[in-house]
């Protein structure tokens, strides 16, 4: 079967088209991907799953980066940057 292990960087996207037997888990694909000491989560189109899930022909095994800022403190900075037009409020 017939799947994609895709790592995306801030500047490229790795991406690695692997063929394994039927019946390969997440495992399997990282390893023969060569992503074992990087990886802390991996989806299946943009679903978390674990590594011992098997994997189908045509899956694309995403693996995710941690956050270097929470989503929430990122909203906060954004706010603060922008200013008030000082424009009439109705």
């Amino acid at each position: 079967m017939r799947v994609e292990v895709v790592y995306a960087l801030p500047d490229r996207v790795e991406a690695v088209a692997l063929d394994l037997r039927s019946g390969s888990t997440v495992a399997d694909a990282l390893a023969a991907a060569g992503f074992v000491g990087r990886v802390e989560k991996v989806g299946i189109y943009g679903k978390v799953v674990s590594r011992t899930t098997k994997l189908a022909d045509g899956d694309r095994l995403e693996v995710y980066r941690p956050l270097t800022v929470d989503p929430k403190e990122a909203r906060r900075r954004r706010a603060r940057r922008r200013k008030p037009t000082g424009g009439t409020t109705p």
